[in-house]
């Protein structure tokens, strides 16, 4: 199987930064400002014939609203955050690896999003560059710092988290930094819950659904539980909640469906059903290495996922996320024909399967090929 490696180099700095709150002290800001007014080239996609996926020249735009970070992953699994001897700085927050994961995949995406004028927030905003990600309606703060996340890997590559950010810059996001007009360009507008736990950027998260939504944009929602970052388990509840009506499609794990229905069973068709909103298209169930459960108003189904070694399962979920919103963005109508969805969600389940096979979210996300070749494998 030809999987797919990055190694990033962190030796830049930012790119585009336009909003006037940032501080141009930085040399490279300053170029990158002035690099600002080039024409951006519209990414095009070829798709493989008879891989039963969209064939598109043009692709749409998936704009992801949220936070970027970095995780520090440990080198040695099995250990607690205080035995672990070293860890590897990986590029990661839910959102920023949808962005980065779509246009690994060919697809065209933005980022909108803080981090800290800091070194780190300078090394995210080049990574998006690097990876062909807008990053247009991305800023930064010269008063908070970037987001830090230490994750403890368990032996089967499940992962605990202990976050940094008090506040950290993507929690002060404003509501009169959000680029809008990016918003309206999209064809589907993505996020999570975690910017919802605090103010500013909880209403700088609503302004922003609410834009896309005006404009007829497609809004796609994974809560994305982090219980630690929320005040208690009953805050999080209802902030998760809150928007649950808003989105059209809907991305949860078993865990989060038992959390959201106080212990119910999450295996239960009936209890999912629970959560199948009136306008709701697509409700999207991921069950790890078994694959997925997807329902629509009109069918539901299960498609099996890859099995691989899971080395750390950090991204999985985003990287299956950017794999199926690759493919509504360039054909919506999969949302009802139920044979082209399935096939779309075999790409995203192994989308998922590969990005467990390498340490980190961001730089395990895989291209298109690598997808496209492990299915061929997986199935011949």
């Amino acid at each position: 199987m030809a999987l797919h490696a990055t190694a990033f180099c962190f030796t830049g700095r930012v790119s585009s930064c336009s909003h006037s709150s940032v501080k141009l002290s930085h040399p490279t800001v300053r170029a990158s400002m002035l690099a600002s007014s080039v024409p951006r080239l519209n990414v095009r996609v070829k798709a493989l014939r008879g891989d039963g996926l969209p064939d598109t020249q043009e692709s749409p735009l998936v704009v992801c609203f949220g936070e970027m970070l970095i995780d520090f992953v440990p080198t040695t699994s099995g250990l607690s955050l205080a035995e672990a001897p070293a860890f590897k700085k990986a590029p990661g927050g839910a959102p920023a690896n949808v962005a980065v994961g779509i246009a690994r995949l060919g697809g065209s995406s933005a980022f909108i999003g803080k981090v800290g004028e800091d070194e780190f927030g300078y090394m995210l905003a080049d990574i998006l560059k690097e990876n062909n990600v807008n990053s247009d309606g991305m800023r930064f703060d010269p008063g908070a710092r970037t987001a830090l996340a230490f994750v403890t890997l368990r032996s089967d590559g499940e992962r605990e988290f202990m976050f940094y950010r008090n506040p950290s810059a993507d929690m002060l996001l404003q509501e009169a930094e959000l680029d809008l007009n990016l918003i309206r360009k999209a064809k589907i507008f993505h996020y999570g819950s975690i910017s919802l736990i605090t103010e500013p950027c909880k209403s700088a998260h609503i302004a922003a659904a609410k834009a896309a939504k005006d404009a007829g944009v497609v809004i796609s929602y994974d809560p994305n539980l982090r219980l630690p970052l929320w005040p208690s388990a009953e805050k999080a509840r209802e902030g998760i909640l809150s928007i649950w009506e808003t989105a059209d499609i809907i991305k949860i794990s078993e865990e989060e469906i038992s959390f959201l229905t106080k212990g119910e069973d999450p295996y239960d068709d009936a209890v999912v059903r629970k959560l199948f909103h009136p306008n709701l298209k697509l409700l999207l169930v991921t069950e790890g290495p078994d694959g997925c459960r997807y329902y629509t108003k009109d069918f539901s189904g299960r498609v099996k996922g890859l099995k691989v070694t899971a080395v750390d399962t950090t991204g999985a979920g985003d990287a299956f996320v950017a794999g199926i919103l690759s493919q509504l963005s360039t054909d919506l109508s999969l949302l009802e024909k139920e044979d082209k969805l399935r096939d779309a969600l075999r790409f995203a389940n192994a989308c998922g399967a590969l990005t467990v096979m390498e340490r980190g979210a961001i730089p395990a996300l895989p291209t298109r090929e690598a997808v496209l070749d492990a299915i061929h494998q997986f199935v011949s």
